[in-house]
């Protein structure tokens, strides 16, 4: 008899330390982490560098930008380069000069980019301004983004 009570004495404390253990003050179960252990580490993967397909939306959308006369908005695509170059107060009058001259109803259309490397060139027409359509327009990639660099 004494040998059945030690038992169940044993099991009673064990069960009440491991509920001490793992109850929450809310009485829920803690869900289990999804965090990799120390030992378990991803590697880190390699940025892809942007494509000509990134290249060409870029592109179209600088185009937008600059006839729709959002100034700084252009700049922000501009290449460290070119951005040395371009007084951002000039370069965002030009732009919305250009807004008011032409408006904001021409995209760019056909747009073709080829790239190698950090180095992109892109061709497209600008709709109703063919005296803007470009060939081989030069863009380059900085920190990751395509940017304008044809200055």
């Amino acid at each position: 008899m004494r040998t059945g009570a030690a038992i169940t004495l044993t099991t009673a404390l064990l069960v009440a330390t491991v509920a001490a253990c793992t109850s929450s003050g809310d009485d829920k179960a803690d869900p289990p982490s999804s965090r990799p252990t120390s030992a378990a580490k991803s590697p880190t993967p390699t940025p892809t560098p942007p494509d000509a397909v990134e290249l060409e939306r870029v592109a179209d959308t600088y185009v937008n930008l600059y006839f729709g006369g959002v100034g700084e908005g252009a700049y922000a695509f501009l290449s460290k380069r070119c951005r040395a170059k371009a007084d951002p107060a000039a370069y965002t009058a030009t732009v919305e000069q250009a807004a008011k001259d032409y408006g904001p109803d021409h995209p760019a259309t056909d747009v073709h980019a080829t790239v190698s490397g950090d180095m992109g060139r892109v061709s497209y027409k600008v709709k109703g301004l063919p005296k803007f359509d470009q060939q081989a327009q030069p863009w380059t990639v900085e920190n990751g983004t395509w940017k304008y660099d044809a200055c």
